[in-house]
Parts: structure tokens; C-alpha cells; sequence
């Protein structure tokens, strides 16, 4: 494949016109309506968590907001039996997938924020960078040889393909077929480290010609494009076609984390002038010019949004305060000695035992 076909898709442009007309034969009423419902929410969603952690009420959160359309376009395109890698900013496709808002309980410390609810493959959010990427490929491998159809969808940011985890994952997948999507989020900073500092490569996409499994460059702020391409590689998936690594070309306009200052190291007026193709704003002018918009409709669509949010936020606050000690009972399915004598110990200070 040459590197010039990794040029990025599109199906909407910024101002809302559909590039390719024949996708006004697939896309429905129903479908754009749900897609702004979940847009709406998990940007309400993130807001609020920003204002919880700036008011105390919450530790320190990585905010998502600019990569909505990234993570809730590619979770709508999941079945429900099918599997989820996230990373510690996926709140928006872990909870698009099914993932109830007990997540917010992870940055206060809680453990219930980790478990998936009932029914649901969604993995613990991966804090160590890339390490999801073998997991990923080792669970699609295994619904293989079990002869299911379930398929492995891992996302990772720009940083995550300079681990060895990122080559392994996709060497391992390619070699055995498994039936994985690779989801990239290409916000252009690996925290504070731009992406022209960190590789030669002219795109994330190229990397998938050394593995030989398909690869593909798309807007990260089109929902439709988002949703229909990894739907296609998820399909591809299912029907024993391999693995495929998707760039979803993004931005994300605020901090890597609410403990640190993009100031420092990001031109804040580029990140303003970003907000020009915002995946929100995009699908509004769609709405507008394809005759799906009402207004009254979406201001009901907020208004249930924030609703649902303060109603997770009281949940969240009406819950005791975590116990430190609990970071020693889920290391393991049976805790091993060291594990149980460090837990005593710990106890004991807390005692004051001497």
C-alpha cells in the first residue's frame, strides 16, 4: 500500500454538507438523533467532571472534550456481546457501550468505578500506556479459537505508539487473524510532546504496512465516518478477515489531565480555532441542512442530559469514602502472601501498633 492513500476520510465536512451522497440512503432519523444524544451527554458528562475535580469534589480527571465523536461514534458501531479496551480517558465510549456512570467513582479512589456493569466486556481503563494492546489481541484470539464472533476493540492515543506494546499487539494480531480493531486518537500530543517530535512517520495509519492488516486515516470529529468505517472493521472482523488499525484524526482542547497546564507547552488560540470543526457544532449544521434539526428537541436533549448527570453525581457523593487498603484485595483473585503480609503491615500503622 502506498502512504499517499492514508489520507484522511471524510463524509461530513465541518460546515455540515455530506461529501459522499450515497450516504444519504444509510443515514436515518434515528440514527443522527442518537448520535446527538450521546455527543450531548458525554460532553455534559465531562464538563461536570472537570467543575467536581476544580471544586474539590473529585481527584484529578483527564478530561475528553474535542474526541466525542472519536469514542461514541466507534462504540455505537460495537455489538453487545463484543469487547472493550479502554484507556483512562474512554469514559465517553466505555459509557456509550454500556458502561454505567460508577465510573466517575474511580477518581475518588473507589473500586466500583472499575467494574463493568452486568453483562458487559468492558475492561479496567489502562493507565500504563499501550499495555491494553497485547491484552486486546489475547482476548480476540481466544473468542477465535472458541469459535464466537465477538470481536476486540482497544483504544490508545498518538503517545501509545512508541511503546512496544503497540508493535506487539499488532504483530501477534497479525500473525494469528485475531478479530481486533485498533483505535487510535490522534489529539497530536502525547501529554505535553507533540506528534512531529515524536515520530518520523507522516501518519499512525502507515504503521499498520509493516503488519500488513489494513489501515485507514478518518476524521476524529465526523461521527459518521467514525461510526461507519469501524463498523466496517469490526465486521471484518467478525467474518475472520483480521485485525485493522484505525487513525481517527482529533483534537482535544484541554488539558492531558486537570493536573497540568497546556499553556505551557500548546497554543491555546490553535486549540480555540479547532473548535471551528468541533464534532458537536458539526452535526448540528448537518441536522440543520439536512432538515433533522428541532430546536425544541434539543433543548430537551440537554436538559435530559444534565438531569442524568447530577443524578450519577449524586450517586457518586452519597457513597462512603474509599479505603486505601482495598488496593490489596483486587491485585489478585487470591491475594498472595506478600500481597497479604504488606496489606497487615499497612494496618498495623494505621492501628498504631508498634
Amino acid at each position: 500500500m502506498d502512504i499517499q492513500e492514508f489520507s484522511i476520510k471524510q463524509i461530513i465536512k465541518s460546515d455540515g454538507h455530506l461529501i459522499d451522497q450515497s450516504y444519504q440512503n444509510v443515514v436515518t432519523k434515528e440514527l443522527v438523533e442518537t448520535f446527538y444524544q450521546h455527543l450531548i451527554k458525554m460532553r455534559t458528562f465531562d464538563r461536570k467532571a472537570k467543575n467536581l475535580q476544580r471544586q474539590g469534589r473529585l481527584g484529578t480527571y483527564p478530561p475528553f472534550e474535542g474526541q466525542e465523536a472519536a469514542q461514541v461514534g466507534s462504540a455505537l458501531a460495537l455489538d453487545e456481546d463484543d469487547w472493550m479496551f479502554p484507556t483512562y480517558r474512554d469514559h465517553a465510549a466505555s459509557i456509550t457501550f454500556g458502561k454505567s456512570y460508577s465510573i466517575l467513582s474511580s477518581w475518588n479512589g473507589r473500586v466500583e468505578g472499575n467494574v463493568p456493569s452486568a453483562g458487559k466486556n468492558i475492561l479496567p481503563p489502562s493507565v500504563p500506556i499501550a499495555t491494553q494492546l497485547p491484552l486486546a489481541t489475547g482476548v480476540a484470539m481466544a473468542e477465535k479459537y472458541k469459535g464466537s464472533k465477538q470481536v476486540a476493540i482497544a483504544y490508545f492515543g498518538d503517545g501509545a505508539t512508541s511503546e512496544g506494546d503497540f508493535h506487539e499487539g499488532l504483530n501477534f494480531a497479525s500473525v494469528y487473524n485475531a478479530p481486533v480493531v485498533f483505535f487510535n486518537q490522534n489529539n497530536q500530543y502525547a501529554i505535553s510532546l507533540p506528534i512531529w517530535k515524536q515520530m518520523n512517520s507522516k501518519t499512525i495509519a502507515q504503521k499498520s504496512i509493516a503488519y500488513d492488516i489494513p489501515g485507514i486515516r478518518i476524521d476524529g470529529n465526523d461521527i459518521f465516518v467514525v461510526y461507519f468505517e469501524t463498523k466496517k472493521a469490526i465486521e471484518r472482523a467478525r467474518n475472520g478477515e483480521g485485525p485493522t488499525l484505525i487513525e481517527a484524526v482529533t483534537w482535544r482542547y484541554g488539558a492531558h489531565t486537570t493536573a497540568d497546564d497546556p499553556s505551557k507547552y500548546r497554543n491555546q488560540e490553535e486549540s480555540e480555532k479547532r473548535r471551528e470543526s468541533d464534532p458537536i457544532t458539526r452535526l448540528e449544521a448537518f441536522m440543520k441542512l439536512y432538515e433533522y434539526w428541532d430546536e425544541a428537541w434539543a433543548e430537551q436533549v440537554q436538559i435530559d442530559a444534565t438531569t442524568e448527570i447530577d443524578g450519577a453525581v449524586k450517586e457518586l457523593e452519597s457513597m462512603p469514602p474509599a479505603k486505601v487498603e482495598d488496593i490489596y484485595d483486587y491485585m489478585f483473585e487470591t491475594p498472595t502472601w506478600t500481597i497479604l503480609e504488606q496489606k497487615e503491615q499497612y494496618l498495623k500503622f494505621l492501628r498504631g501498633d508498634q
